[in-house]
């Protein structure tokens, strides 16, 4: 059973995307974004499932390179 997760920006606090991750990441684990993009994980959350669910969100906090 696989892990969605929903990868947030750091600097923003707003949501970038959803990413499948064949088991629970480790904050030091990187990946590309969907743009291409790579990035490190610096923070993992485990939030608590629903009432009669039983997955839990999880939230992996990434801090993107400014452009430039």
């Amino acid at each position: 059973m696989g892990i969605i997760a929903t990868i947030m920006n750091t600097a923003t606090g707003q949501p970038l995307q959803q990413m499948s991750f064949g088991r629970m990441p480790k904050p030091w684990a990187s990946f590309t974004l969907e743009t291409g993009e790579r990035v490190t994980a610096e923070r993992i959350d485990v939030g608590k499932p629903a009432p009669g669910k039983f997955a839990a969100p999880v939230s992996v906090w990434v801090t993107l390179k400014p452009r430039g």
